[in-house]
């Protein structure tokens, strides 16, 4: 959420922000709120003031035995007016936060202006993409008998899997590696966060409103099934003032992942390129605001490190505007090579969120114990999103003299087998 202040005082710039991300929030009706609101007000501390002068004066009226009747039933009128203003002036400011929650955050100067996916920037790549012909991961996965998306579809919907024996285990084993990399050579601090949360969760992250129709309500318990560990983890201090000494802190956490996908129509859905349950290992950060960006490129880099560790060949993209997301200011996605799609695929995004997700959540720090508490910056990414991962490695590990299907190095400690076969 942007500060009210600033949106006042950079209307021009908030405009020309929303309108490069592509947004359709108007701030007009808000600055028109918010002048409506300054107006009250200061009608309200004026009445106030009178009020406070005239009682004094039917004190003095009082001690001094004559008649306040009239005062007094003034008073009473005023009271009246206060409180209609009080009651009009919370029904503005309700207003005021709902249209603020409309307003995408602001980008940062280094994103470059664009459309949408064809106007990002490749800031650099690893690896040499596999190009001969192999066949995609639903065949793979078939032969093999790892995964079966017929029987997911039967059970639940499209959009869901279910992992078979090696294929259960790999899935396993990449959770397992990936958290065991991020804690102990990374130093995050690992968490197993709830997978439903609260609306003022999902709106401390932004999901809600801009998102809601593409999260998974609970009706009658008014909860939501997450949509990335993202939510919880990130709000686990809300509502808290921490300590500069608190900063950076740095969060892993491996949950399943939830999501309608309902604005994905048209877009390419069949097997792990867009499903409706993955499993994630995610990165949180709390940091201070003149830390946060190079705290950004540190996320995206031990993002990366996972799929050096795999040897599977990535590149890192700047998100345009457009491109770049409601809450964030800026973000890199990494992108896994699919030899069989003959295209990248994204495996994670990290984003700066600067203080937009601390503002809606509450959570701040203080730099000095009598210092004015500041809200703190929130980074996030995935560290990886194991659906599309799964799909670039039974693709660049296939094995096309026997149709198996290698296991990386770092892997088989985990799964405790070399390779999957027929």
């Amino acid at each position: 959420m942007l500060d009210l202040k600033f949106i006042r005082e950079n209307p021009e710039l908030v405009r020309k922000n929303i309108e490069l991300k592509g947004e359709n929030a108007n701030i007009d009706f808000l600055l028109e709120l918010d002048e409506n609101r300054r107006k009250i007000i200061a009608e309200v501390e004026r009445l106030k003031h009178h009020r406070n002068v005239v009682s004094n004066e039917i004190a003095r009226l009082k001690k001094e035995k004559q008649d306040a009747t009239a005062k007094i039933e003034e008073m009473r009128v005023v009271s009246d007016q206060i409180k209609a203003m009080d009651d009009e002036l919370r029904e503005i400011e309700t207003k005021i936060r709902a249209e603020l929650l409309k307003i995408p955050n602001m980008l940062h100067q280094s994103v470059p202006a664009g459309k949408d996916s064809n106007d990002n920037v490749v800031v650099r790549a690893w690896g040499i993409p596999l190009e001969k012909n192999v066949p995609d991961h639903i065949q793979i996965s078939k032969a093999l008998n790892i995964l079966d998306f017929e029987r997911g579809a039967k059970v639940t919907g499209s959009g869901f899997a279910y992992y078979i024996g090696k294929g259960a285990a790999l899935e396993r084993a990449l959770i397992t590696y990936m958290l065991e990399k991020h804690i102990y050579e990374h130093n995050y601090l690992e968490m197993l966060p709830p997978l439903v949360v609260n609306e003022n969760a999902m709106i401390g992250t932004g999901q809600i409103p801009k998102l809601a129709d593409d999260m998974y309500y609970i009706d009658k318990d008014e909860l939501y099934l997450i949509p990335t560990a993202e939510v919880p983890v990130t709000n686990y201090h809300s509502n808290e003032v921490l300590n500069i000494e608190d900063l950076p802190k740095k969060f892993v956490a491996y949950t399943p992942c939830f999501r309608r996908e309902a604005g994905s129509y048209g877009k390419e859905t069949k097997g792990f390129l867009r499903v409706h349950q993955f499993n994630k290992v995610e990165l949180v950060k709390y940091t201070t605001p003149e830390t946060s960006y190079e705290e950004l490129e540190l996320l995206t880099k031990d993002a990366e490190s996972i799929l050096q560790d795999l040897n599977i060949p990535y590149r890192v993209v700047l998100l345009c505007s457009g491109d770049t997301s409601f809450s964030s200011a800026k973000t890199y996605d990494i992108e896994v090579w699919s030899p069989a799609e003959k295209k990248w695929l994204e495996v994670s995004s990290c984003s700066n969120f600067e203080d937009f997700q601390a503002r809606r959540a509450n959570i701040r720090f203080k730099r000095t114990p009598n210092d004015k508490p500041e809200f703190v910056h929130t980074l996030n990414g995935s560290g990886l999103a194991t659906s599309r991962l799964i799909v670039a490695l039974l693709e660049n590990y296939y094995n096309p003299e026997d149709g198996s299907v290698t296991i990386p190095e770092v892997l088989r400690q985990y799964t405790k087998f070399e390779k999957i076969t027929k």
